[in-house]
């Protein structure tokens, strides 16, 4: 029988607060609304990153038999068979949960759910597959917004734009890891487009509290970036997986207007991230 601690892995879990961080700036992009939605769009959502996770897995079986034997599959911890069946069924209780909200929901539901597969079945073949990624990312933020009072507005387009760069960079880092090839710089550049928006966003009352939320995402890219480029061994492992961590600070800095509650619930999710990954690897 499978243990817990397979599932844990095959779902990646750690990576799970970061769901709900997409969820929680895609609903507030859009103007809030009742709370009890917004619990079952995060169940949605992180059914749907489950699911993404365990057909992974399943796509990735025969590769990870000789290049990662200690994943659950070829380590023999539980079935092929069996991830594939909790893969569907994971992806079916997700798009359920969502059907429930409007018909542009649904799309984009829709969009999100068929993009994850077409993502699993190719990454490993198709070099571009990062972009398929950050649009994983970008339409979960859409999607979010499109259950708020005020559907999906232009700051939410340009949020989840910039969270599916900052992907992209993150995506390509992970590709070099278990390589020896060394590690371009673009992909570095192109996780501070979250900065670059708050810049030309925030101005005015709040380009205060911009610059110093700014500041401590910067702080936190540069320590990332140092295991995979300043570091006398590098480890790009760490470095990918604080810069999942991450996707917390970027999403608050795409909302944040001063409210410390607010502030305060996605620097949980960022902490609540690090722990997970003390028991579960992100990636």
């Amino acid at each position: 029988m499978p243990t817990l601690r397979s599932f844990l892995l095959l779902g990646r879990v750690s990576n799970v607060p970061t769901v709900w961080s997409n969820c929680l700036a895609g609903w507030l992009l859009s103007g809030g609304g009742d709370g009890r939605r917004f619990g079952l769009l995060c169940l949605g959502g992180t059914c749907l990153y489950v699911a993404g996770m365990y057909l992974n897995d399943a796509f990735d079986a025969q590769f990870d038999r000789q290049h990662r034997p200690e994943r659950p599959i070829p380590s023999g911890a539980i079935r092929l068979e069996t991830v594939w069946g909790w893969g569907f069924a994971w992806l079916g209780a997700g798009l359920a949960c969502l059907f429930l909200f409007s018909e542009t929901t649904t799309i984009f539901a829709l969009l999100l759910a068929v993009t994850i597969l077409v993502y699993d079945a190719v990454h490993k073949i198709f070099a571009f597959s990062p972009f398929l990624m950050a649009a994983c990312r970008g339409l979960l933020i859409l999607l979010a917004a499109s259950t708020g009072r005020e559907g999906v507005t232009g700051l939410a387009i340009w949020s989840a734009l910039v969270m599916a760069a900052y992907i992209i960079g993150l995506s390509y880092l992970a590709r070099k890891e278990g390589t020896l090839a060394s590690v371009r710089f673009w992909p570095c550049l192109v996780l501070a487009a979250p900065l670059v928006l708050a810049f030309i966003v925030n101005r005015g009352e709040h380009e205060l509290r911009s610059m110093l939320l700014s500041g401590v995402l910067a702080g936190w890219l540069l320590r990332c970036l140092g295991f995979a480029l300043w570091s006398a061994q590098r480890n790009l492992g760490r470095c990918v997986s604080g810069l999942l961590a991450g996707i917390p600070l970027v999403d608050l800095l795409s909302v944040w207007e001063g409210s410390p509650m607010v502030a305060a619930i996605f620097l949980v999710l960022f902490a609540l991230a690090l722990l997970l990954q003390r028991f579960v690897p992100a990636n």
